[in-house]
């Protein structure tokens, strides 16, 4: 049996995923993630429906930091070979936040692509690191197996340029500052469960809010991101866990003169000290958030729902119209009580909530008789990595 191994990284932690490989589909087998890799890693190993089979505490003290991706990879294929002695992993499919212009679908991986993805790094100088820096560890474990490269930014090419450009100069334009947006592999996802689902819900009219500690919207026209609400880079659009979402870009130059903060500084306020945990002052972490009971945790809430409807009503204006709304996330899925803040807040748009089935996370959670279907429905971004990695295989 020929299994596709995802690897999906940042810089602390490791999300894999273990899929057997048939003809036309690709079957989930396992899931592994490891977290706090830099100092104490801890795996854990779940099943396809997401119980919990293993926990193990590997003893990386002797092993360089700049080391331990690899060995933690290494840790999870030696954990297959042990469980699968009679299966083979084929091929690796990596998530890659920024793609550009240049990638708009997914692509093996060649000494010159990985050149490419190189050149994308000032794009994206928090995460496209850590992607690369998997694919290279990928390439000194098992050198032989192919590399296939899936890109965030992939679904959004192809927004109309009204949507996509700056009011700036227009070589600057020219030169790649423009909206990217990101989360794509999640909307393709998204998207695809929308075909499968039928009945005209793979072409209406929708919005797809993949809600996390990153946080941002997609308005889906015919199947094809139209707009979306990060832009440039995964800090601008709505409020998230540790980023500022939109802001006035004049806050930045004060910030720059008045309390001499430099790119450094200005980076890390931007994308680790603002958003719900800046607001709050206690927590980046939703649920954190809803059991504090303070007055700041209510306030942090209270702006990410309000920012949510109004960034749903700007797509819903790019969509000329609004059928459908679909959450998504580690938030939008399981916090009945932020999607209902938000859903009150746009009954003017048609959104009317049954309350009881949004409640128990139902996958329709909107009344029969509402104008807007609003939809629950889990992301799967690695399952998306591998059917693009089967895809390419052939």
């Amino acid at each position: 049996m020929g299994l596709v191994l995802t690897v999906n990284g940042g810089s602390s932690s490791l999300k894999c995923a273990l899929f057997a490989r048939h003809e036309k589909k690709v079957e989930p087998l396992y899931q592994f993630k490891l977290g706090n890799i830099l100092n104490t890693p801890v795996m854990k190993v779940f099943s396809s429906e997401g119980k919990t089979l293993e926990k193990v505490e590997p003893d990386m003290t002797s092993i360089e930091i700049d080391d331990r991706h690899q060995a933690c990879l290494d840790l999870v294929i030696q954990w297959v070979r042990k469980q699968l002695p009679d299966s083979q992993i084929s091929a690796f499919g990596h998530r890659v936040v920024h793609g550009a212009e240049a990638f708009s679908d997914p692509v093996m991986i060649t000494p010159d692509i990985m050149k490419s993805l190189e050149e994308l790094i000032p794009l994206a100088p928090l995460h496209q690191p850590y992607n690369l820096k998997l694919i290279r560890a990928c390439q000194q474990l098992e050198p032989e197996l192919p590399q296939i490269a899936c890109f965030d930014t992939m679904f959004h090419i192809g927004q109309p340029q009204v949507e996509r450009h700056y009011a700036i100069p227009r070589k600057y334009t020219e030169a790649g500052i423009h909206r990217y947006g990101f989360h794509g592999l999640s909307y393709e996802y998204i998207q695809r469960t929308l075909e499968k689902i039928g009945k005209g819900a793979e072409s209406d009219n929708t919005i797809i809010c993949h809600l996390g500690a990153g946080a941002s919207m997609c308005a889906v026209k015919q199947g094809r991101s139209i707009a979306s609400s990060m832009g440039f880079t995964a800090v601008d659009g709505l409020p998230m866990g540790s980023r500022t979402g939109n802001i006035d870009p004049g806050v930045l130059l004060y910030l720059q003169r008045h309390y001499g903060m430099d790119a450094d500084q200005l980076e890390n306020f931007l994308y680790k000290e603002s958003g719900w945990l800046g607001v709050s002052g206690i927590s980046s972490d939703m649920i954190a958030l809803e059991q504090s009971g303070k007055p700041e945790a209510e306030e942090a809430i209270a702006m990410f729902a309000y920012r949510a409807a109004l960034e749903i009503g700007r797509l819903s204006a790019a969509l000329q119209g609004l059928d459908q709304l679909v959450f998504t996330g580690g938030v939008g899925e399981n916090d009945s009580k932020l999607r209902k803040r938000i859903c009150d807040q746009l009954e003017w748009l048609g959104v009317k909530l049954n309350k009881s089935a949004n409640k128990e996370g139902e996958a329709i959670i909107s009344k029969a008789s509402a104008k807007v279907i609003v939809r629950v429905i889990p992301t799967n971004e690695e399952a998306m990595i591998a059917l693009h990695a089967q895809e390419v295989l052939g």
